[in-house]
């Protein structure tokens, strides 16, 4: 008889033996009847693979026999121990048996002997066989190193028709045992990316096959993927401290060799929240700032072409935009006759004109502002007063950049009745500073007296 594929010999087998309920066992008393066919292999008769074991015998045609026993020993068939009973077929007419409790590359043996009601026939000589080895793993694997957080393991199909899939494993050196990552279907499938990594770490990967009826391969040979470094922080960054409502942030040139861009960021304090501010290609950013004496805190950190970031926390730097000029000291303010007099003195190198903030309060609602500005001296005579009436006065420096100092101490005086006025005594003409009234709400202004107030803005 042909003998049947390992497939066909299964199905029977699993067929036949699922339809009994409980199978009879030899007695301890063993009755041998010789006249009992004897079971006898066909020519073809034994199939191994790794985890089954199939036979296939001549049909026994004898009425009196009610099924056979099959006595197997594993491990060691040379060793002396005897077989042992170990399944029924409990149908004579049943010419095939699949054993699937063993396991790969190792030893059995097996033996067949007919029953009767009454009695066993005599045993079959012993049958050694060897299971297949676990079948190997793919022939060739290799990693693509050097990828940003990520990882490419390829490798060539496996030539055996049944494998249906690839077990891909990985370890680091701090893992002590390989762990499945991914379980790719398809022969063919020769790929497989690994994500979300880290930066310049090392990983090894291995592959197993397994095939469409469970057996799981040896594992492949191992190889090792090391990420991408991130690329190197940025070195020296510089900002400035005395620019007029800007800060400018250098720093040294990045020596990646694929690098792509600059990341800018800032903060108000050191150790706040850092916001994106700028992407550049060069090594330069101006931080236009619409205030004086604003202070920020800067990071920069360069970016390669994979998008990856170099560290940039560790660095922050401090930054300027040029402050205010001192305030102008006020030395005298006083009403002379018609007018009002006032002198200051400048209290910073950084000042080259002055700004003259006059007030003036005429009764309880109305009131009047106007600048003086241009003013180079540091004196100011005012001829337009009026009698009873309230005067106040801020003077401000103003350097090169137009940027406003301070202001100084307000000067308040205030006028006495129109006839006081006139009768006041005049002194000798003083040199008066030609100034340009412009009205401009916006700006502060000053001035002190005689019988002034002085009050601290």
């Amino acid at each position: 008889m042909k003998l049947w594929t390992l497939s066909t010999l299964c199905t029977a087998s699993l067929l036949i033996l699922s339809g009994c309920v409980s199978k009879p066992t030899p007695k301890e008393e063993i009755k041998v009847d010789a006249t009992l066919p004897k079971v006898v292999l066909t020519q073809s008769g034994v199939i191994v693979d790794m985890k089954t074991v199939a036979f296939e015998w001549n049909s026994v045609k004898d009425p009196r026999v009610e099924g056979i026993y099959i006595y197997k020993k594993g491990v060691d068939p040379e060793a002396l121990e005897a077989l042992s009973y170990y399944d029924t077929i409990t149908n004579r007419f049943q010419t095939h048996y699949v054993d699937r409790k063993v396991t790969p590359d190792t030893k059995y043996t097996y033996s067949f002997r007919t029953f009767s009601k009454d009695a066993q026939g005599v045993e079959s000589e012993p049958i050694a066989v060897n299971t297949l080895p676990v079948l190997e793993s793919v022939s060739w694997i290799h990693s693509i190193t050097g990828m940003p957080r990520s990882a490419k393991i390829i490798w060539r199909p496996h030539v055996n028709n049944r494998v249906k899939s690839y077990i891909i494993e990985r370890k680091t050196f701090e893992d002590e045992d390989w762990k499945p990552l991914k379980t790719i279907d398809g022969r063919l499938n020769a790929e497989y990316i690994d994500s979300d990594l880290k930066d310049n770490y090392v990983y090894m990967y291995r592959i197993k096959v397994v095939t469409y009826d469970g057996i799981i391969s040896t594992p492949s040979q191992l190889v090792k993927v090391v990420t991408k470094a991130l690329p190197k922080s940025i070195e020296n960054i510089r900002t400035t401290k005395n620019l007029p409502k800007k800060i400018q942030v250098d720093w040294d040139t990045s020596t990646q060799k694929d690098f792509e861009r600059y990341y800018v960021y800032r903060s108000q304090s050191i150790n706040g929240s850092y916001e994106l501010v700028a992407k550049l290609y060069n090594n330069t950013f101006v931080d236009t700032i619409d205030a004086d004496g604003k202070s920020y805190f800067y990071r920069v950190s360069a970016v390669d072409k994979d998008g990856l970031e170099s560290e940039h926390g560790k660095a922050s730097i401090q930054g300027i935009t040029l402050s205010r000029p001192s305030a102008p000291s006020v030395v005298e303010a006083k009403l002379i006759g018609s007018t009002i007099e006032i002198l200051w003195s400048k209290s910073d190198p950084r000042t080259k004109s002055f700004i003259v903030s006059k007030k003036q309060k005429k009764g309880w609602f109305k009131e009047i502002s106007e600048d003086f500005t241009g003013i180079k001296s540091e004196r100011f005579i005012d001829k337009n007063i009026e009698p009873n009436s309230k005067y106040s006065y801020i003077i401000y420096g103003v350097d090169k950049n137009a940027i406003l100092s301070d202001p100084s101490i307000e000067v308040k005086i205030e006028t006495p009745e129109s006839t006081e006025i006139e009768k006041a005594p005049k002194k000798e003409t003083v040199e008066e500073v030609q100034v340009s009234p412009t009205k401009d709400n916006t700006q502060d202004i000053i001035a002190p007296v005689d019988n002034l107030e002085l009050n601290e803005i």
